[in-house]
């Protein structure tokens, strides 16, 4: 089975057979309180999948806001660790993507557009799955003023999300394992930096 964590949005997780079938899902859709559900909800899906051993961890890397995707990212790279078994990386938007096409069956190109908070949206633009099954990317992850996201995209079909499939995450993961494919760094997609940075070096007083 493949786990799936996501704290992007809301807070998703899931289990999957290698074949994507879904074992089981759980989700919390409030955007804050990640840290408090997600433990409850990795115990809910487990529980709920039944025997079965857990073969890889799939991690949503984001867009999403930093502490918010720490603690997605952290819960996912402790449960491996705990089971031994590796971490893949996918970008939450590629899932995001997989579900319009697939569940929505969104025309491309389209855009799947999220809230980035500070009145700004991230934005990444898909056209069609690859040989391998995965959304390809035609226009990278960016930040826009939500004010300006429909002159940003110029017509391009729109998609706002505001919750993510863990399924489908899994799923993009287990298409990426099996073609042999690298879809993210070990670095999360913040798009910007957080907001409490490290104190400067401190000034020296003199005698």
């Amino acid at each position: 089975m493949i786990l799936a964590v996501d704290t992007s949005l809301g807070t998703a997780v899931a289990l999957i057979d290698a074949d994507g079938s879904p074992r089981a899902d759980a989700a919390a859709h409030d955007p804050l309180g990640h840290a408090e559900v997600i433990g409850a909800l990795l115990q809910q899906v487990v529980h709920d999948a039944g025997a079965g051993d857990i073969t890889h961890v799939v991690a949503g890397m984001g867009p999403g806001p930093f502490t918010g995707l720490r603690i997605g990212i952290a819960a996912a790279r402790t449960f491996a660790l705990g089971r031994a078994v590796p971490v893949i990386p996918v970008p939450s938007h590629v899932a995001a993507a997989l579900t319009a096409i697939e569940t929505d069956a969104a025309p491309g190109p389209f855009a799947i557009v999220t809230d980035a908070r500070r009145r700004e949206v991230a934005i990444t633009v898909f056209d069609g799955i690859d040989d391998d099954g995965i959304p390809r990317i035609v226009a990278e992850t960016v930040l826009v003023p939500r004010a300006d996201a429909d002159d940003h995209l110029a017509g391009i079909d729109r998609r706002d999300v505001d919750a993510l499939s863990a399924v489908d995450l899994a799923r993009v993961g287990a298409r990426a394992l099996e073609a042999g494919r690298s879809l993210a760094g070990a670095e999360p997609l913040y798009l910007r930096h957080p907001d409490v940075t490290l104190p400067g070096i401190p000034k020296r007083v003199g005698s």
